[in-house]
């Protein structure tokens, strides 16, 4: 990543980020790892998308009804919201979004630049003939905390920025129908200094399913990136755990041994304190400035 801003400094750059999971881990030193990993990437990445294998994991058994959801599942899963968010590239639509503009409408400040993913309709194949979602059903769907693709609950933050990029059968009435209806509901709050909150793409070309896959094929869905202040959760628990093996040095020497300085590792956690409060200063200033309007 440092060598690519080194290089090509002026071109967008988004990430794709497997975060570590609340409950479920395949490595014993995963909390070092993401914690160097962010520490490093942080400055050299304009936009990172997060998720989860808990929340993916949740999605596929709970939803989709497989019972031991395998990587190729929840690679596929992942893989609709990754397709859905670069469909712009290989797509023609009516209100197509680049990733230029991703950078521009998600990110309020450089550091701030970690949106949560969340995708709609998750629909089982075995259910594709039972189903039918207006484009009002999956934009509020999207909202949901059963739909998210990283374990962070939306509704216990504030969000500054909500990208919706609808693909298939869908159109700007209906969405900014869908949208109305969503700025009604007492649950999702958005910041007061942005009163727009909302970039919306759309790009007539449906999402496809792989054969013989466990989503079904649908006339339409949408994939919502948004930046809300309900990460810091996710940032909390990365720095708890940290903070355990950490106290006691426990795996430290085979980081050592391979050439590295224990100096990273405090400072890599200091930048990861750093975000937090950053994140945590959002919302704390927001508070604070609607309590003084009245």
């Amino acid at each position: 990543m440092e060598q690519l801003s080194k290089h090509y400094g002026r071109k967008t750059k988004l990430e794709f980020c497997v975060y570590p999971a609340p409950r479920i881990s395949t490595a014993v030193v995963e909390p070092y790892n993401s914690i160097l990993t962010t520490h490093s990437t942080l400055e050299h990445s304009d936009c990172t998308f997060m998720v989860d294998n808990e929340a993916v994991y949740d999605i596929c058994h709970h939803q989709l009804g497989i019972e031991r959801p395998s990587y190729t599942s929840i690679n596929r899963l992942v893989g609709q919201a990754v397709s859905s968010i670069t469909a712009s590239l290989r797509f023609e639509g009516p209100l197509n979004v680049d990733l230029i503009e991703f950078q521009t409408n998600l990110v309020p400040y450089p550091r701030i630049h970690f949106p949560m993913t969340a995708f709609a309709p998750f629909v089982s194949a075995e259910k594709a003939y039972h189903k039918a979602f207006s484009v009002s059903d999956i934009t509020t769907a999207c909202f949901e905390f059963s739909n998210q693709l990283v374990k962070c609950d939306p509704r216990l933050g504030q969000y500054m920025a909500c990208c919706l990029l609808y693909r298939g059968d869908v159109v700007p009435k209906d969405v900014n129908a869908a949208i109305a209806a969503m700025k009604s509901k007492h649950s999702i709050q958005f910041v007061d200094w942005c009163p727009t909150g909302f970039k919306v793409g759309i790009n007539n070309h449906p999402p496809t399913m792989m054969p013989g896959g466990h989503l079904a094929k649908v006339q339409r869905a949408v994939c919502m990136l948004s930046n809300t202040t309900a990460v810091v959760d996710a940032w909390a628990r990365l720095d708890h755990k940290f903070d355990l093996m950490y106290a006691k040095k426990a795996f430290l020497h085979w980081y050592i041994r391979e050439g590295m300085e224990e100096g990273e590792f405090s400072e890599a956690r200091e930048d990861l304190a750093a975000l937090e409060r950053d994140y945590e200063e959002v919302g704390q200033s927001l508070r604070s400035d609607s309590k003084n309007e009245y």
